[in-house]
């Protein structure tokens, strides 16, 4: 606790000590992309960012950069960091991410830059980005999107395969999830707008948690609120409705870089490679490595990308 209180006040020190442009004026900087051959990897602290960014660190040092992965938790403290140069590379989630910058610059009251059309989600991103010095890399083919459950024996009594198929049935639907869920666009609302679910009631259980899917599981409620990478819905005999017409955000993972550090083609041509290796698949078997079998997520992200041929 008391060295990541130390980092924590590491960072806020150097993010409010740093000077440069006015954010109007950053807009306007016509420098080369920089290529610093020492960059510091931050991730959010959490299994699946853990592991893009020791990822992301093995593909540059393999590409002949040095680096060091830094962890904090907080986006309000690692965003600063990387518009800064103190942190040069973090895997970000677009649509997120976006929506975060939209309302870091116009606003907690600014509408949603994300969406779930990707192409518009990062062409709002990328015009966030670039007055703050940042670059978005592409996106790849892992989406950590919120995504809907049932059991694996309610979807085969009812053939469910799709939320449009539960839609259909007219069953009513009692939904373990965050108590937010009631008011979200993404959540019972948009179950029932979009694809005309009878939400009954919402059972503030939490996103994905244990007790949530457990309700789910028991039959004391039909469906939980979770994510597409969620590693261990099979644990609950759980098993996810397709989104088929596209109610979440498009939330693919994307490097974002401070680009007079980082913003050349080396580095983009680096993290590049695992653009069109990593699913979304992938990525919660990944995450069940380090959450349920207790491996490092440095072994983990070494083995996969052997596995792949990315690393030798």
């Amino acid at each position: 606790m008391r060295g990541r209180a130390a980092l924590t006040a590491v960072l806020l020190t150097l993010t409010a000590c740093t000077t440069g442009p006015s954010l109007e004026d950053r807009g306007q900087v016509t420098a080369p992309p920089g290529d610093s051959r020492h960059l510091t990897i931050g991730s959010a602290g959490f299994t699946e960012s853990d592991l893009l960014a020791q990822m992301y660190a093995q593909l540059l040092n393999r590409a002949g950069y040095r680096t060091s992965v830094l962890t904090v938790a907080n986006r309000e403290l690692y965003e600063p960091a990387l518009e800064s140069g103190q942190i040069d590379v973090v895997p970000e989630h677009a649509a997120t991410f976006a929506d975060w910058l939209a309302a870091k610059t116009h606003g907690a009251d600014a509408p949603p830059a994300g969406s779930p059309d990707l192409g518009a989600t990062m062409k709002a991103l990328r015009a966030l980005a670039a007055p703050r010095d940042l670059t978005v890399l592409p996106a790849g083919r892992a989406v950590d999107q919120n995504a809907f459950a049932v059991s694996a024996d309610y979807a085969r009594e009812h053939r469910l395969k799709t939320l449009s198929d539960l839609g259909a049935s007219g069953l009513k639907v009692r939904l373990a999830a965050g108590d937010e869920c009631v008011q979200r666009p993404y959540c019972a609302p948009g179950l029932e707008k979009v694809y005309g679910i009878d939400v009954t009631g919402v059972d503030p259980k939490g996103v994905g948690t244990t007790q949530a899917k457990r309700a789910v599981q028991d039959g004391r409620d039909q469906m939980v609120l979770t994510t597409t990478t969620d590693a261990t819905l099979d644990q609950f005999g759980l098993v996810l409705l397709a989104d088929d017409r596209h109610l979440q955000n498009a939330d693919y993972v994307v490097p974002v870089v401070n680009r007079s550090r980082a913003g050349g083609t080396g580095v983009a041509k680096a993290l590049g490679r695992l653009d069109d290796v990593l699913t979304t698949a992938d990525l919660a078997r990944l995450n069940e490595q380090v959450d349920s079998w207790r491996r490092l997520p440095a072994d983990v992200a070494r083995g996969y990308l052997t596995d792949k041929g990315l690393l030798k």
